[in-house]
């Protein structure tokens, strides 16, 4: 008996959601800054991936599942780093020093 290509990675990808989940929610608070720089590193080699797979194909159709999806890994993952950055900055500013205006 053979186990359906689909299900194997399907079940590949459940368990990368849970191993994800417990890994990112047992980081120290002070260590989520360092884990979100690696998370928009990450990002940016899926943007590379995603520009890849959304310009494969054949010229004459442009409306491939691989261009489509291609676009949509585009999209999310700009989003995942524009949010990256912007919890990052937060973080920092939570550890600068409040400096207040002596008059």
């Amino acid at each position: 008996m053979e186990i359906d290509p689909f299900i194997f990675r399907f079940s590949i990808f459940i368990l990368s959601i849970f191993i994800g989940y417990y890994v990112v929610w047992s980081v120290t608070p002070s260590l989520h800054t360092p884990l979100m720089s690696v998370t928009n590193a990450i990002s940016s080699v899926i943007i590379v991936g995603a520009i890849i797979a959304a310009l494969a194909g054949k010229n004459e159709n442009i409306f491939d599942s691989a261009n489509i999806f291609g676009f949509l890994a585009i999209i999310l993952a700009a989003i995942n780093i524009f949010g990256g950055f912007l919890v990052t900055q937060r973080m920092l500013a939570m550890y600068k020093k409040k400096n207040k205006d002596k008059k």
